[in-house]
């Protein structure tokens, strides 16, 4: 009976510091939908589509223990009609600040060279993007 309390209680001091509670420690891969966005993620980035832009998250998406995230990346706006050959992507260093709660997921896209936020956009895990691509 003592080993058995032994062993228990090893374990226990492990998981405490380990971090394994940590919500940091939850696999965030694959695809999470919303109205209006999508994001597929990897270990390693993200990529990211919306109505009419697009971008990525050039950093693994690690959250805090309460869930929350800022993550560094790109966002490309987009326009309806042709693209010209020659034409420039509008493209802005972003910042996508984030909170996950289970399978649902809060962020928030700042366009970092103007400071300007853009939206705020809710998404679930494993649910396809609503997206209105501009024509």
């Amino acid at each position: 009976m003592k080993k058995l309390f032994l062993n228990i209680s090893l374990l226990l001091i492990i998981w405490i510091f380990c971090g394994c509670s940590s919500i940091s420690q939850i696999d965030l891969t694959g695809k999470w939908g919303g109205e209006h966005i999508g994001i597929v993620v990897s270990d390693s980035s993200a990529t990211l589509v919306y109505d009419c832009a697009h971008g990525t998250i050039d950093e693994p998406i690690i959250p805090d223990d309460d869930g929350k995230f800022e993550v560094r990346g790109v966002h490309v706006f987009e326009h309806g009609g042709a693209i010209r050959i020659d034409e420039t992507p509008d493209e802005h260093p972003a910042l996508y600040k984030g909170h996950i709660v289970g399978n649902e997921m809060t962020l928030i896209l700042v366009i970092t060279d103007t400071d300007t936020e853009i939206d705020t956009f809710s998404l679930t895990r494993g649910v396809d993007p609503l997206i209105h691509k501009c024509l």
